[in-house]
């Protein structure tokens, strides 16, 4: 939960943009460079949250510090059965997935649309069934890839294909909040 405590004692702190980034597996980077430090993640872990118009941010006290995202706001990763956010939260059940021109497979649950760390893509993908329960073939997959449905399914829930270009808006983010 993100603490907005001294936003009320000051609360015309300008904020902060093009500095915090958040990259595609989930690492937090300032200015370019991975943050390393277990404790600062740790805060930023906990402080991270967006408004209404879908800015992603760190409350850093009375700042607000935007999130430049690599890919969405959320990135899951595999623990056992389920997903964790990169924040360490678990994401739930998952609703829908989307695998995106790039070969990105993104995952709707409960905190919101997230990619899924590359790391844990093929695994997830050889759990892929076709309509009749069986292993996937290539050429599944390729038709997602070029943007045409396929009968692929991942524990009984569609691959369906997504541009990228639909993601912000369809999903309520900003990518790249500017002041």
């Amino acid at each position: 939960m993100v603490d907005l405590s001294a936003i009320a004692k000051w609360p015309n702190v300008p904020a902060c943009y093009e500095w915090l980034s958040l990259d595609r597996r989930g690492d937090w980077r300032l200015q370019g460079e991975r943050v390393t430090h277990r404790g600062l993640i740790e805060f930023m872990n906990r402080q991270y949250g967006s408004d209404e118009a879908g800015r992603w941010f760190v409350q850093n006290g009375p700042q607000r510090v935007f999130v430049d995202l690599a890919g969405t706001p959320w990135i899951y990763r595999r623990e056992g059965q389920g997903f964790n956010t990169h924040t360490g939260l678990p994401a739930g059940a998952v609703t829908a997935l989307y695998l995106d021109p790039e070969g990105n497979l993104l995952l709707a649950a409960e905190p919101g649309i997230g990619l899924l760390d590359d790391r844990d893509l093929a695994a997830l993908l050889d759990e892929c069934r076709d309509a009749d329960d069986q292993a996937c073939d290539e050429s599944a997959f390729t038709s997602l890839l070029d943007g045409q449905p396929a009968p692929v399914f991942w524990q009984k829930i569609p691959l369906q294909p997504i541009s990228a270009v639909d993601l912000e808006k369809r999903f309520n983010f900003i990518a790249r909040p500017r002041g």
